[in-house]
């Protein structure tokens, strides 16, 4: 890596290492505003970087130095990154433990366990860490663990990441490896690799997972058994949405069993292609794979019902080059050819009731169309409350069918719960307006977050709820729009940050085209049945 000779100080130059005490001893503040000095710069630079990328009077070396001092100043920050959480994460712990013992003394009761004030202080961290860095929620907490393992139980793998030895990637991919270890094991562990960084050099991140495991095995041969028990109670079944009304349906589970699911399928998708089926390999195993799991027989019948929402405008439904996508509760928009055959075999009646995919109760479970409605211009539905306390069926279904996703900031899950944004006990009522469909840990809003509230003025309408975190950072969501009519306004700007940090201008609105789309019909097409475990849960605290 290159570096400066000298850096202009405020009282002429400096030479690095005077300028580098000045910069330790000055605190946090100091560093802050380095970095948005820097970062204005680069944000400058990259934006307009004029001669910058030049080839005229540039060697092929100059571009290979610049990707090596952005690799040296990516791996520096990233550990820069995982101090400042977990220093973070001490500042929010002490607040909190400070709140505690006053509040304690006011109100002349016990302090509550430290252990339950230091898990509601690092729920609250994390939740900063998601609004302030732009991450899922679930990335901020992995973030934040994978910072404190960094820190107190692999400093070797700390002060590669450092020097530049290893990448961001690997640090966190061994923190992540070795958070089934205890600490002691941990530690152990982190002094091996070391001693293992010249023969890992070249290594992939699986290959650093695969060293962790072997030299934890290595090391604690009894404690095998117990962690692959650990690891099997871990199981589940994960929908990730892809592009093109694709998605992938991957399960976690004991590696004998795994292989045996794999090669069944593969000898069944052999099977079908002896037999004629004109598909891959792999799409054969696909399709063996989503028959052998829907095919409907009189065990599979009693065993739960199956009910997928879909959304879907009338203009789609008769037109499907009219550029509006469905949208498949659970899962987020996708193109209406994607869907068209299923939709006409749900609401068509086979010629003969002995073909009907849904047996003998496919009469009462034939697809039926439900009419909402949506805003003129954000093309989000509206409508519809209640004066109960929890949220009706309806009102939970109508919350789903809006939102699509969780509503929660940089959160990429499905929504499992319905939430009040003002809590009952403060009054909120049970609308729609004053509803949100969230996941299990976003619906944990009140410890994570400073305040949750509607948003709403001339030149924002639909349904917005901002989200302040701890910190003060604020991020705004905002219902699905079901149509492909851009929005005619604006996304707020986030609030200016303190120092000189460097502001991104906000994008933008594109030009309103014609006058706002009137309200469309919406309708609802549940093909098949749910199970009772899929029906979105209340939120039982507000």
């Amino acid at each position: 890596m290159t570096t400066a000779p000298h850096v202009q100080g405020s009282g002429g130059e400096l030479f690095p290492q005077e300028h580098l005490e000045l910069l330790r001893q000055a605190g946090p503040a100091a560093l802050a505003e380095m970095l948005g000095d820097l970062a204005h710069l680069l944000h400058r630079i990259a934006g307009d970087p004029g001669a910058t990328f030049d080839l005229d009077g540039a060697a092929r070396e100059d571009f290979s130095g610049v990707l090596g001092n952005l690799h040296a100043c990516s791996a520096a920050l990233a550990s820069l990154e995982a101090r400042a959480v977990i220093s973070l994460r001490d500042a929010t712990r002490r607040d909190r433990h400070a709140a505690a013992r006053d509040e304690a003394a006011h109100e002349g009761g016990a302090e509550p366990s430290r252990t339950r004030t230091d898990e509601e202080a690092d729920s609250a961290t994390a939740g900063d860490l998601s609004l302030i860095t732009r991450r899922s929620p679930h990335m901020a907490g992995r973030t934040l663990a994978s910072a404190q393992r960094l820190i107190e139980v692999l400093p070797r793998m700390m002060q590669a990441l450092c020097a530049g030895t290893i990448s961001s990637d690997v640090a966190y991919t061994v923190a992540g490896a070795v958070s089934v270890l205890e600490p002691e094991l941990a530690r152990d562990v982190d002094r091996e690799l070391a001693g293992r960084l010249p023969e890992l050099d070249g290594a992939g991140t699986r290959r650093w997972k695969d060293a962790v495991a072997a030299i934890a095995d290595e090391l604690d041969p009894e404690g095998v058994t117990l962690r692959h028990r650990r690891a099997l109670r871990q199981r589940h079944v994960t929908l990730t949405p892809g592009q093109n009304g694709m998605a992938t349906l991957s399960a976690r589970l004991g590696a004998i069993d795994a292989r045996r699911l794999h090669k069944r399928l593969s000898i069944e998708a052999e099977r079908r292609r002896a037999a004629g089926a004109r598909e891959g390999h792999g799409a054969a195993m696909a399709d063996a794979f989503t028959d052998a799991l829907l095919a409907v027989h009189p065990q599979a019948a009693a065993g739960g019902a199956l009910d997928i929402g879909l959304i879907i405008t009338d203009r789609a439904l008769l037109r499907p080059d009219s550029g509006d996508a469905a949208h498949l509760e659970g899962y987020g928009p996708v193109p209406v050819e994607a869907v068209r055959a299923q939709l006409r075999a749900a609401l068509t009646a086979p010629e003969d009731p002995t073909d009907d995919p849904h047996g003998a109760d496919g009469p009462a479970l034939r697809a039926t169309f439900r009419r909402l409605y949506t805003h003129p211009t954000t093309g989000e539905l509206v409508a519809m409350d209640s004066t109960a306390r929890a949220f009706p069926p309806a009102m939970k279904q109508f919350l789903s069918w809006r939102d699509t996703t969780c509503r929660g900031p940089f959160c990429n899950a499905a929504v499992r719960q319905s939430d009040h944004i003002v809590p009952v006990s403060r009054g909120g009522p049970t609308s729609l307006d004053n509803g949100e469909g969230l996941c299990a840990h976003c619906n944990r809003k009140e410890i994570s977050t400073a305040r949750v509230e509607r948003v709403e003025g001339p030149q924002l309408p639909g349904h917005h709820v901002e989200w302040t975190g701890h910190s003060g950072t604020r991020r705004v969501t905002s219902a699905t729009s079901l149509v492909s009519t851009p929005r005619p306004h604006a996304a707020p700007s986030p609030p200016r940050p303190p120092r000189r940090a460097p502001r991104i201008p906000a994008r933008s609105a594109p030009a309103a085209t014609d006058a706002a789309a009137p309200d469309r019909d919406r309708r609802a097409l549940p093909s098949g049945r749910r199970t009772p475990r899929g029906e979105p849960a209340d939120d039982p605290d507000h």
